[in-house]
C-alpha cells in the first residue's frame, strides 16, 4: 500500500498549500464552510497531481532509471508496473474528477485543465525551451486559481504576478541543480537540459529574482493592499527577502534546489521563513 501512495509522490504535496492562499487573502479564515472547502479541493488537487506524476513516471521511466535519485520511485525500480500504474491512473481521475464537480464544477475545471497541460507537457512540451519552465510554473499559479474558485471570491492579480514569477524562480533553480548535478547525464535524465546552461539559467534566475521581489514589494504599497489590509504588509518582505536569498545559497552552495518541497520540508531556516511570513501575514491582515 505504501507502494502505491508513494506513486503519488505525497511530499510534493506542499506545493498545493497555495489552494489556501485565496481563503487568507480574502478575509475568510474565520468560515468553517469557505475552511472546509478549501481542504476538501486541497485533497482533490493533490490526488489530480499525484494522477499526472503517475503518467510523468511511466512516460520518463527509461531517463528516471538513469538519475541517481529518481531511480528509486516506485515505477522506475519496477516495484510497480507500467500496466498496474495506468490503472491507478484513470481510478484516481475519474475519482478526484468527480468529486471536483460536486465541490465546485468551476474548481473542477481548473483541475481538468491542470491536469492536461501537465500531461501535454509530459508528452511534448517539456520538449520546447524556455516554454517548459513557463508551463510548470503556470500549474503553480493554477493552484492560486483553483483555491478562489472553490470558495468564489476574487483574488488580487498583483498575488497571480508573484506567485508566476516566485514558481519561474523556483523552477530555474531546479533546473540548474540537475544540470549540475547530473553533469554528462543530463541529457540523458531530460533532453531540454542541453538547451541550457548554469550560466544562462543564473542569468534567468537573476532576473526572474528581482522581478519577485520587486513585484511583491508593489503588491504591499500597492493602494488595493493598504485599502484592505492597512499599510503594514510590507512588514512580510524580509521574510521574502530571505527565503530566497536561503534558497539561492543552498542551490549553490549546498547543491540542493531539485526539490523544493524537499527544501520546505528539511531545512529549518527555510521552515522558520516561511512560519515568520504566515505568522505575520495572518497578524497584519486580521488584527
Amino acid at each position: 500500500m505504501l507502494t502505491f501512495i508513494q506513486c503519488f509522490r505525497p511530499r510534493q504535496w506542499t506545493k498545493n498549500v497555495l489552494l489556501f492562499a485565496a481563503l487568507i487573502f480574502s478575509h475568510n479564515v474565520h468560515r468553517p464552510d469557505y475552511i472546509l472547502r478549501s481542504i476538501a479541493a486541497f485533497f482533490l488537487f493533490s490526488l489530480g497531481a499525484g494522477a499526472v506524476y503517475i503518467v510523468n513516471d511511466i512516460l520518463d521511466i527509461a531517463r528516471d532509471r538513469n538519475h541517481p535519485v529518481k531511480r528509486n520511485r516506485p515505477i522506475a525500480s519496477g516495484k510497480v508496473g507500467t500496466g498496474v500504474a495506468w490503472v491507478l491512473f484513470a481510478v484516481v481521475i475519474v475519482t478526484a474528477g468527480m468529486l471536483s464537480v460536486l465541490l465546485a464544477p468551476a474548481f473542477a475545471a481548473a483541475l481538468m485543465i491542470y491536469v492536461a497541460l501537465q500531461i501535454l507537457y509530459s508528452i511534448s512540451l517539456k520538449n520546447i525551451v524556455i516554454l517548459d519552465v513557463f508551463i510548470v510554473s503556470f500549474g503553480f499559479l493554477l493552484r492560486v486559481i483553483a483555491g478562489a474558485l472553490v470558495i468564489d471570491v476574487p483574488i488580487s492579480s498583483w498575488i497571480l504576478v508573484c506567485t508566476m514569477l516566485l514558481a519561474l524562480f523556483l523552477i530555474l533553480s531546479k533546473r540548474r541543480h540537475e544540470i549540475t548535478l547530473l553533469e554528462d547525464k543530463a541529457e540523458s535524465h531530460r533532453s531540454i537540459l542541453k538547451e541550457y546552461s548554469p550560466y544562462l539559467l543564473d542569468q534567468m534566475i537573476g532576473v526572474v529574482t528581482s522581478a519577485t521581489l520587486v513585484a511583491y514589494m508593489i503588491f504591499t504599497l500597492s493602494e488595493e493592499t493598504v485599502t484592505k489590509f492597512g499599510p503594514n504588509m510590507i512588514l512580510t518582505v524580509p521574510f521574502v527577502l530571505y527565503g530566497i536569498f536561503r534558497y539561492l545559497y543552498l542551490v549553490h552552495r549546498k547543491h540542493i534546489g531539485g526539490h523544493p518541497e524537499e527544501v520546505l520540508l528539511t531545512d529549518i531556516p527555510m521552515q522558520l521563513a516561511v512560519v515568520g511570513y504566515a505568522v505575520t501575514a495572518v497578524l497584519v491582515i486580521y488584527f
